[in-house]
């Protein structure tokens, strides 16, 4: 073990700020151009429909899921910056793909579709970054440094459509370079600068990142991963002993469901309160998008205040406390009351549900919307519609409740987040991380493609009541679960007296 030097810990948070940076501009690259997917993909290729866009918007988390363990592997044997600068260079290149898919003469609907899987792909990194940033810290040093982290992906998530509604003032027509066949255009735009900030990222990767990695009580000591002098250290002693595979296992579950549930969330959010409030679609997007924003700012805010917190009363009763809060978000969102939603009465051609495809139930509900709307030119129907049977004897949600959902689940998901992943990397102690982190990740990732899923069938055949009252057993059993595991959900150092807790 080595005493850190003043330099070494100066350098040593360098590197761990631009891992905040690259963690911050990945959630960027999928955010960025969320918002003109749809229009963007009807000008370039007019025989997609709604069921194509649907996957396209699930690429992204289809190549972040495949990539996340294999980018793992990778940081586990090599130095980080080869599978970081790999990764960034793959979304860089598949930024530039996305603002050329108007070139071929057919098939440009793939040509999005790929493009928008190899920026997920590249965002794979998330897991080195993670694994990164739980090794070069200490115990005392992670959960601020994992909050950290948490919050600049929050703050990518909610600019990303900020620098979009910023590009949209370039206009659909834009700039033609024809030399380079390059159109310069509110769609196109976003994804350059995305493409422009990979490369800033890749420069601050070579430039100043540097392999450091600290045991738990924070001593420099070096690792598979750690180079200098053309020297590569092994394992400290530290290290010996097993990973408690139980507790690997339960934080992966908990972690799948507190970004299940925020997805089901974030999806219902937009038909939710078209059909209890009457509300157009454009006043749908344009309400909720305020909502979620607001959401978004709660969200950053509570991720600088667990950092203090989490000291005086541990991860483990945060972790509890959040899921508790979650619980008691969906729960309020129960119809309660007698009133019912006003009814969408319309002529109806068939009584049955019509049948949804796998890949638009993967759809956002506002992008759905946002098509319909596009080819609807007569007056828009409001309310509850009559097909969805539910709809003529569940009662209403109040608005009261929903705010007061949203502000709930917006405090409870981020403590979640922020203390699963300082938990699993605590648990992980000095074992290589990358591969682990990247499976953390994928189950994520997984989370976030059948929320979406799951929402839409249950909803849309039986309403609000079992869908939020699935949702409730879903976090009961987590919370029985992390009641089970609670005692294992320790630090490495401290499960094999090394450390006090």
């Amino acid at each position: 073990d080595v005493v850190e030097t003043q330099e070494h810990y100066k350098s040593r948070w360098r590197s761990i700020w631009i891992m905040h940076l690259t963690m911050f501009l990945s959630s960027v690259g999928f955010s960025i151009v969320v918002m003109s997917v749809w229009p963007y993909l009807q000008k370039i290729d007019p025989t997609a429909d709604a069921s194509f866009l649907g996957w396209i918007i699930a690429s992204y988390s289809i190549g972040q899921m495949v990539a996340s363990p294999l980018f793992g592997l990778w940081s586990n044997y090599r130095p980080r910056r080869e599978p970081l600068v790999v990764s960034t260079v793959i979304s860089v290149a598949a930024n530039c793909l996305y603002a050329y898919v108007h070139v071929p003469h057919s098939h440009n609907k793939y040509y999005m579709l790929i493009a928008r899987a190899l920026v997920g792909f590249g965002a794979g990194n998330v897991a080195v970054v993670r694994s990164y940033v739980a090794g070069a810290t200490s115990l005392t040093e992670r959960t601020s440094a994992m909050a950290n982290t948490s919050a600049c992906q929050a703050v990518g998530f909610i600019l990303g459509p900020v620098f979009q509604t910023c590009f949209t003032l370039i206009g659909e027509e834009g700039v033609t370079w024809k030399l380079i066949r390059l159109q310069l255009n509110m769609y196109t735009a976003p994804v350059l600068f995305g493409a422009l900030l990979g490369l800033i990222n890749i420069i601050l990767i070579f430039a100043i990142f540097r392999e450091h990695r600290v045991d738990d009580m924070g001593r420099q000591c070096t690792s598979i991963n750690f180079e200098e002098e053309g020297i590569f250290g092994g394992l400290d002693q530290d290290a010996e002993g097993s990973i408690d595979q139980v507790a690997v296992v339960s934080v992966n579950f908990l972690f799948f469901v507190i970004l299940f549930v925020f997805a089901v969330f974030e999806t219902i959010a937009t038909p939710l309160t078209m059909d209890m409030y009457s509300w157009t679609r454009k006043e749908a997007v344009l309400y909720n998008g305020i909502i979620l924003g607001v959401v978004g700012i709660e969200s950053v805010i509570v991720f600088m205040v667990v950092k203090t917190l989490s000291k005086k009363t541990g991860e483990r009763a945060l972790l509890h406390g959040g899921l508790m809060i979650v619980l008691v978000g969906f729960f309020i969102l129960l119809p309660w009351g007698k009133k019912l939603p006003n009814i969408q009465w319309q002529e109806i051609k068939n009584n049955s549900i019509p049948r949804t495809t796998f890949s638009e139930m993967l759809m956002p509900f506002w992008s759905l919307e946002a098509m319909q709307l596009s080819s609807n030119h007569t007056a828009e129907p409001t309310g509850c519609p009559v097909s969805q049977s539910w709809c003529l004897n569940t009662p209403k949600i109040y608005l009261a409740q929903y705010i007061s959902s949203d502000v709930l689940i917006g405090l409870g998901y981020p403590v979640c987040n922020v203390m699963s992943y300082t938990l699993y990397s605590k648990i992980l102690g000095p074992k290589p991380q990358g591969v682990y982190m990247g499976w953390l990740t994928a189950s994520g990732s997984g989370a976030r493609i059948l929320g979406p899923v799951f929402v839409s069938q249950i909803y849309t055949h039986l309403g609000p009541r079992w869908a939020f009252s699935l949702i409730c057993g879903i976090v009961v059993i987590s919370l029985l679960i992390l009641e089970i595991v609670y005692k294992r959900l320790i630090a490495f150092s401290v499960r094999y007296g090394r450390m006090q807790e």
